[in-house]
């Protein structure tokens, strides 16, 4: 079995309206010095093992379904779990 974490984040060139308004907010909350706020998403999956390739697994999930590869770069972790 793995566990998988996997992290999706606006590319650099996209606007990020809702990282704007959190870096607004803590600045008019005195925290002054955050000079750029992005916001992603943040994922973990269990995947049971298979004859498939984990890492082709992950990435064809990512591609197809997590991320929006137009707007979206995506990285992960694969763990692997052994059952005691």
């Amino acid at each position: 079995m793995f566990k998988v974490k996997v992290y999706i984040t606006l590319r650099e060139n996209v606007l990020d309206p809702q990282g704007a308004a959190v870096k607004s907010s803590l600045h008019s909350m005195s925290y002054e010095t955050v000079s750029d706020v992005r916001i992603g998403k943040y994922m973990e999956l269990t995947i049971e093992k298979s004859d498939q390739d984990i890492d082709e697994i992950v990435k064809e999930m990512c591609e197809r379904l997590l991320a929006n590869t137009v707007i979206e770069d995506y990285r992960y972790e694969i763990e692997e779990v052994v059952a005691l």
